[in-house]
């Protein structure tokens, strides 16, 4: 399957980026969050902004917490239905990644209503309540405006048991790490909007980011699982040195062990590589060691905006087993371990 034929109207076209490589880059966002106003923190906010986590938690009793986060971009593809579908399916992720069971969303809408046909929005709802059927959950209510740029997205708000709460922090020494789904999506949206992308490659792509990460709510049950998150736009060095800081740990990376979308690592080398990748990279190199083989269409790689991407699994070395089996339960078969965790200053080691 190549990637549809909508004729002239592209949305790609209306938007100055697409997924996940909208984000400001990570070392702005720091410094924004960094000179935020703390505000009010009650007892019962078990997770706020303090380690950028993949979701706000708020402690309702003993054995029920709710989970609330957004997640809204413009187009990464030109089929309205598949944005629609890849941007549900990356909101609800965060839910997943916290260890939690989504409960219902919210649906966030800017069109430009006067430069896109009124079935053409529609079909964007469409495939975001696709996911949400899928995922089981309603789309309760939601929010919309008139914009320059074609925006979409949902509010997503779960629950989980504080015991099985999960956070990007807690990574211990000598954790694997285990990588959920494929990097390269950046890539391939980057050859997408160049018409670059090889015969099967968008099908392949649109599996991938429209797989829920539902393995985390088993995840979220296992005491060997230590920190979890997901890799979205700023890339795996990103979200893995989050998970550094946030524990106060190191990380090594083989770069060999890393699943890839197949057309991934030869189109990087191509050039596809998204603007998002360089401001990353400008971002957190410093505190990444690469080795010798690392070449520049590697690090690419290791810097590319994941839109509805996998989980990242820090775990004892003997929840290995059980952490890779809940993946492969979901049909999550690329899932793999991809390095280790040690002791040491928040830096990520990739050979």
């Amino acid at each position: 399957m190549n990637a549809p034929d909508v004729g002239i109207l592209r949305l790609t076209q209306f938007s100055h980026g697409g997924g996940c490589g909208c984000k400001i880059a990570p070392a702005a966002l720091r410094e924004i969050i960094a000179k935020a106003a703390p505000g009010i923190v009650p007892e019962a906010l078990l997770v706020g902004i303090e380690t950028s986590d993949d979701a706000a938690v708020y402690q309702l009793n003993e054995t029920q917490a709710v989970v609330a986060t957004t997640d809204f971009f413009m187009p990464i593809v030109d089929d309205p239905y598949d944005f629609g579908a890849i941007a549900a399916t990356n909101a609800l992720s965060d839910v997943y990644a916290m260890g939690a069971t989504p409960l219902f969303a919210l649906a966030l809408v800017g069109m430009p209503v006067d430069r896109l046909p009124v079935n053409t929005i529609r079909r964007v709802l469409e495939g975001g309540e696709a996911i949400c059927t899928k995922a089981r959950i309603p789309i309760a209510g939601g929010h919309t405006i008139d914009s320059v740029e074609p925006i979409y997205g949902l509010v997503a708000i779960g629950v989980v048991d504080p015991r099985h709460l999960k956070r990007n922090v807690g990574a211990l020494p000598g954790d694997a790490l285990i990588l959920g789904k494929p990097l390269g999506v950046g890539v391939y949206s980057a050859a997408l909007k160049k018409q670059q992308l090889p015969d099967g490659a968008y099908a392949t792509m649109l599996s991938c980011t429209t797989q829920l990460n539902t393995p985390g709510i088993a995840l979220g049950r296992m005491d060997g699982v230590h920190a979890l998150t997901d890799v979205t736009g700023f890339g795996l060095l990103g979200h893995m040195l989050e998970v550094c800081r946030g524990s106060g740990v190191a990380a090594r990376i083989e770069f060999n062990k890393l699943p890839l979308l197949p057309a991934a690592l030869a189109l990087a080398t191509a050039g596809m590589i998204t603007g998002a990748s360089a401001r990353n990279w400008a971002s957190y190199g410093a505190e990444v060691a690469l080795g010798q083989g690392i070449d520049s269409a590697r690090r690419a790689l290791l810097s590319d905006p994941q839109t509805s991407g996998g989980l990242l699994v820090a775990c004892a070395p003997e929840a290995t087993a059980a952490v890779l089996s809940a993946f492969r339960a979901e049909g999550f078969a690329d899932a793999r371990v991809i390095g280790s965790v040690s002791d040491g200053p928040a830096r990520v080691e990739v050979v």
